[in-house]
């Protein structure tokens, strides 16, 4: 991982959005190629072409992308200068998802702008659409040449970024790899999870392998548990339909908290390359023990939040919510226990646990280290924690460390904790994980995109969960109620082994 941005060089090219008028580009995408532009980042040879089937014309593509970096963008109020610049980079075309003449007058269009922005044929296409979509529209691509192969163009690159879910279970992730690799070589697709663009995740590797104080502790001998929370305060929303076919498991834990436990957990890299990292990740999804049948239950816990109240106000359960089934058995809690069988972390249990509707928005590494052996201060035995260290990715990135201190004047120990935040330290907002993601992308940096075998082996352990809950409905749903951490089989799944869920 190339820990200085500045190095990163995002190459002359076109970037063409599927799926345009769709939420993602009005909340993230444009808004981030917007703040690139604002920082000098963005190529000086650039264009972004939305394609969507709504009529449109560029104008009226370029009013709704400045109202969306209006609302949306980090950095306010818009430059009016700047966007003066930057909107004559936009463009639409309208055109269905399989229409081959869509596609013709895309290639038409997309030489037209070669010529006129200096963008030597470079092409990312970013899919944001739904995943159904992806294997019509990456063969409609390579059937017009609008994407070429690595090993007989030298003189200009494509490449595709997809969004998750990267299949819905193993056999399903299975079949989209063979629907890309028809068309596409793995270099050029980026499966982007947006969990890995943010600083605190960025950091993580830094944290551990350049500082000796956590590598040397880093490792079974001195960690007793690993707390990985993922909370919304949020409800599903609007999003009723795509939760119904989804659930917690398959759109947070699958994707975002296994790529969390894999930079905790994986080994130093032989180098900061991007296949090194990533070739450290898959041996800890391969290490990860799988799940036996008859302990699913045991160590796995679903929920599904009802009716209860949210800072003071009454909010209604999931079974109420739009587009939702009445009787609706999708959980919108997970809690899970995962064992790695390796040197490093043999008996220590990594605990995970992703919820909608809990009391606030947190995402979370909380590294519980094992309490010191005997003490010396016998009146304050019961007040002595375990040191914690926290790596805060949203909100308030940053990382504190608890220890104990004395009280003055008084022969009592109390934790205390120092605490790094980097909009204090650094003075300023680390940038939207997008604008890393994209960067990167145009750069040919695929460092932080997910890789093939990462996904595949991660669904390989999770399907078995997701069968065994559908040949299962479970018995009492909703069972828990909205502004709670979970149902209490969650915080018993720990208590068994004498720990308690981190306290956020």
């Amino acid at each position: 991982m190339d820990v200085n941005r500045s190095t990163k060089i995002a190459e002359s090219c076109i970037l063409v959005i599927f799926g345009a008028t769709g939420d993602l580009t009005a909340r993230k995408l444009v808004p981030a190629l917007y703040n690139l532009a604002r920082e000098g980042l963005l190529p000086a040879h650039f264009a972004c072409v939305g394609f969507a089937r709504r009529p449109k014309s560029n104008e009226d593509f370029r009013n709704e992308m400045l109202e969306a970096v209006n609302n949306f963008s980090r950095s306010k109020p818009v430059d009016q200068q700047l966007w003066k610049t930057f909107k004559e980079q936009l463009y639409y075309h309208q055109s269905e998802f399989h229409e081959d003449e869509g596609y013709e007058r895309l290639n038409a269009f997309l030489h037209q702008l070669d010529s006129q922005m200096g963008t030597k044929g470079n092409r990312v296409f970013y899919l944001s659409v739904q995943p159904s979509y992806f294997p019509t529209i990456v063969e409609k691509l390579s059937q017009h040449h609008l994407i070429y192969p690595v090993d007989s163009v030298k003189d200009k690159w494509s490449r595709i970024i997809i969004e998750k879910p990267f299949g819905r279970d193993f056999e399903s992730a299975k079949q989209l790899q063979q629907d890309l690799i028809k068309h596409l070589d793995e270099s050029q697709i980026y499966r982007i999870d947006h969990y890995l663009g943010k600083e605190t995740v960025q950091n993580l590797l830094v944290l551990r392998f350049s500082n000796p104080i956590f590598e040397s502790v880093w490792n079974n001998r001195h960690i007793d548990n690993i707390q990985i929370t993922v909370g919304e305060e949020i409800g599903i929303g609007t999003r009723g339909r795509f939760w119904e076919e989804a659930g917690m498991l398959r759109d947070i834990v699958q994707n975002h908290m296994m790529q969390l436990l894999t930079l905790v957990a994986m080994e130093p890299p032989t180098n900061l390359g991007a296949n090194a990292i990533r070739d450290e990740k898959v041996k800890v999804l391969e290490s990860i023990r799988p799940i036996p049948l008859h302990s699913i239950d045991e160590v796995v816990i679903r929920g599904q939040y009802g009716p209860g109240f949210i800072n003071g106000e009454p909010v209604k359960g999931y079974r109420q919510e739009e587009n939702v089934n009445p009787e609706s058995n999708i959980e919108t809690f997970v809690a899970m226990q995962l064992s790695i069988d390796n040197w490093r972390w043999v008996d220590v249990p990594f605990y995970l646990r992703a919820g909608k509707r809990l009391p606030k928005r947190a995402t979370e590494i909380a590294i519980t280290f094992k309490r010191a052996p005997g003490y010396l201060f016998e009146g304050a035995a019961s007040q002595i924690d375990p040191n914690v260290l926290v790596i805060r990715i949203q909100p308030d990135e940053g990382v504190s460390l608890k220890f104990n201190c004395k009280v003055p004047a008084l022969d009592t120990v109390q934790p205390v904790k120092m605490d790094f935040r980097y909009g204090s330290y650094f003075g300023s907002a680390p940038p939207e994980a997008y604008e890393r993601l994209i960067c990167d992308c145009m750069a040919g940096d695929n460092t932080l995109f997910a890789r093939d075998d990462e996904v595949i082996t991660s669904w390989k352990l999770l399907t078995p969960i997701l069968e065994h809950w559908e040949a299962t409905p479970p018995k009492e749903f909703p069972n828990y109620a909205s502004g709670t951490w979970g149902p209490e089989e969650a915080e018993s799944l720990l208590q068994r082994q004498g720990r308690h869920w981190r306290l956020i």
